[in-house]
């Protein structure tokens, strides 16, 4: 059995030294991020996705060996391991190619098989599989008729269902099967007889056509959604005679007599048809699913991750708006870190129209707050509010954003929001949450579960697992790469740094409470059952903004300071004088701290350019066109402005200042295929578009940027 780092280092292309160090690494409780970020040189200066992908494919190759394991004693138990099983099974390299081998000794429920070796019928198989078969199996098989085996047709039909099992057992002509599927298949769906009126939204496939090789992901997934909501009938067709004649030809002696070679001929048939088809086709679904499943859950994580990794709105109070008609605008007066200073409630909008009360409202929490900027939800009423507050002159005074309100209802009915605002409904805690996106979206949204945010496609038609855990790592990926504030984090975001989790996150945020702010990083060292582990792997990616040592607010991490000490004693400083110039961090000589690694050297050198300054872009704000308030204010040519709000396999959905967004489709984005959108456009990305249809009855519009 070959070993797993190796196995690991093959499949992924990276040099086998780099992956055991990274092993290693894991196994002893460091995470992605930190090995990324902090242990280059061990690593061979793998990236992060690098770096993830060795711990997916080494927990794999270990499921796999714990499978191979539970075979192995199985068999054993039965009495049947022989040493070239064993071998073939240590060996097999694929989850399939092992439960092939543990097909013939899986337990099973009475078969048709299994009754014929009940009644002795198992030579008779044998007889007919022997080198040139029987030249009559008429005359041997009435050796065999008695008690339940009432003729010699009886007789031979039970033994060839004993070769049909064989053949739906043998790895060989499974995998002649699967091989076939793979290269041949086709796919084909058509609309359930009976659920014609149900079948709107799956009009491209009432008719459709397909190889199953190179189907897209998002097709197959639609397919499989529309069969299980039983208005789509799937169908995967393959030439079966070629199938059939190619299964015979590896299975049957080649000088097998004739009347053996047509019983044998038959039995081929009746187990492609009855056993083996049905199950690779099975296997095959599941394969084209977790395919599927695989790209849609990558999509979905680098659209939040560029979700997560917008750009805030540092320094800035905000006047957050959860725009609405009957019962109002809910509002909220925020300071810089979120805060909630006042709420009201104000009805500019039909049926009321109270616009000048709604004005004065307005203006008086702008005044005595200091407010800088407006969060304006993108939902009901935006565009109404958006009017109304160009027309009272208040965006003369602060500038507008637009902010997606996905999931803020989520959040505000959520335990979290109510712990936050206990004396506070619903509609305020909305609003706070829109607010709050737009001065740190990472922080909000970490607050929500990513399916809720509105990214993605067939987010609840894929692996639910799956889903989680690469969401999961995105967020904790996201959250390291910015690096957070000690002592303003919230329990939810610090629970995704580098190695602290929940249950120690609540712990900080208790200790900060009852004793006041973290006055360094090592004060963190003080928080009840926070180990050495804990602190090694956390430190680096947390900032104590007021510390003493300019260093707790890099990401430089603790166990660098003695190095960066040396820098700057070798250019007769403090620490805290080599911070304070950046002259002074072009004069270090990188060449002089090779003991350290050149990699760890450059990082430090970096930060110390860089100091507390956030990797994420400025805030960039969109300007929807004045004139156009619903789809009916639209017309094909139209040139208008638009944010991405989602980017799918088949195009992105892009939101233009209306109620509905537009569809900018694959085949509008470039002159030539563009089989990535994620490739051209990005989340939160301002952009022109063209209006090229719209359909006033669906309430659907089709862009392009192809033809600006």
């Amino acid at each position: 059995m070959a070993d797993n780092i190796s196995l690991a280092a093959s499949r992924l292309n990276l040099p086998e030294r780099s992956v055991r160090a990274t092993v290693a690494l894991l196994r002893e409780g460091a995470t992605v991020p930190f090995i990324s970020r902090y242990r280059k040189e061990h690593t061979g200066n793998l990236d992060e996705t690098e770096i993830r992908a060795i711990q997916i494919e080494i927990e794999r190759l270990e499921a796999l060996d714990a499978r191979r394991a539970t075979i192995i004693d199985t068999i054993d138990g039965l009495g049947r391991l022989t040493p070239d099983l064993r071998t073939r099974i240590e060996e097999a390299d694929s989850l399939s190619a092992l439960e092939d081998l543990y097909l013939p000794y899986r337990p099973k429920r009475r078969t048709r098989a299994g009754v014929a070796r009940e009644r002795g019928l198992e030579p008779l198989a044998k007889m007919l599989m022997s080198a040139k078969g029987l030249a009559d199996p008429d005359t041997v098989a009435r050796r065999f008729v008695t008690g339940e085996v009432a003729d010699t047709d009886a007789a031979i039909a039970g033994a060839a269902d004993i070769v049909a099992e064989w053949v739906s057992e043998s790895p060989r002509l499974r995998n002649i099967l699967r091989s076939r599927m793979r290269r041949e298949a086709v796919i084909k769906s058509s609309i359930v007889k009976g659920r014609e009126a149900d079948a709107d939204k799956y009009r491209n496939y009432a008719s459709y056509t397909h190889t199953l090789r190179n189907i897209p992901s998002h097709n197959y997934l639609a397919l499989r959604r529309g069969e299980a909501e039983g208005v789509l009938k799937i169908e995967v067709e393959i030439d079966d005679t070629r199938v059939i004649e190619e299964i015979s030809s590896r299975f049957i002696p080649r000088d097998t007599a004739p009347a053996t070679r047509q019983i044998l001929e038959n039995a081929v048939r009746d187990s492609y048809k009855r056993l083996l088809l049905p199950s690779i086709e099975n296997e095959m679904a599941a394969e084209w699913k977790q395919r599927s499943d695989t790209a849609a859950i990558e999509l979905f994580a680098g659209n939040l991750r560029q979700l997560l990794m917008a750009a805030p709105l540092r320094g800035k109070r905000v006047l957050a708006i959860d725009p609405g008609f009957r019962t109002g605008c809910k509002v909220v007066a925020l300071d810089a870190t979120g805060a909630l200073l006042a709420d009201a409630v104000i009805y500019p909008n039909e049926p009321q129209n109270d616009t000048v009360a709604s004005m004065r409202t307005l203006m008086a929490l702008i005044d005595e707050h200091e407010l800088d900027v407006i969060a304006l939800g993108d939902r009901t009423a935006s565009r109404e509010t958006q009017a109304f507050l160009r027309s009272a002159g208040i965006t003369d005074f602060t500038e507008l954003y637009i902010v997606s309100e996905n999931g803020a209802s989520v959040y505000s009915a959520s335990d979290l929001a109510r712990e936050e605002f206990p004396d506070k409904d619903v509609t305020v805690r909305g609003a706070v949450s829109i607010g709050r996106r737009l001065i740190d979206p990472l922080a909000e949204l970490v607050k929500i579960d990513p399916k809720s945010i509105g990214v993605g496609q067939y987010q609840h038609d894929v692996d639910q697992s799956g889903l989680r855990d690469a969401l999961d790592f995105t967020v904790m990926s996201c959250v390291n790469q910015v690096g957070v504030d000690l002592n303003t984090a919230s329990a939810q975001l610090l629970a995704y740094i580098s190695g602290i989790g929940r249950a120690t996150a609540a712990r900080i945020v208790s200790y900060r409470t009852a004793n006041g702010a973290f006055r360094g990083r090592r004060d963190l060292m003080k928080v009840p059952r926070l180990g050495a582990k804990a602190f090694e792997q956390a430190a680096g990616f947390l900032r104590v903004p007021d510390s003493e040592n300019p260093l707790d607010n890099t990401g430089i991490h603790p166990e660098s300071y003695p190095l960066v000490a040396r820098m700057a004693a070798d250019l007769g400083l403090s620490t805290s004088d080599l911070v304070a110039d950046p002259a002074n961090i072009d004069r270090i000589d990188p060449a002089r701290y090779a003991d350290a690694g050149a990699a760890t050297v450059a990082d430090i050198i970096a930060e110390l350019r860089k100091p507390g300054r956030d990797p994420r872009l400025e805030a960039e704000n969109v300007e929807f066109a004045a004139d156009i308030h619903t789809i009916d204010d639209l017309a094909e040519g139209m040139v208008v402005s638009g944010k991405v709000n989602n980017i799918t396999a088949f195009g992105a959905f892009i939101d233009i200042g209306i109620k509905e967004n537009g569809l900018l489709h694959v085949s509008r984005m470039a002159e030539k295929r563009v089989t990535n959108p994620a490739s051209i456009l990005k989340i939160n990305q301002i952009i022109k578009v063209r209006v090229i249809e719209v359909d006033y009855a669906r309430r659907r519009i089709s862009l392009s940027i192809r033809d600006l």
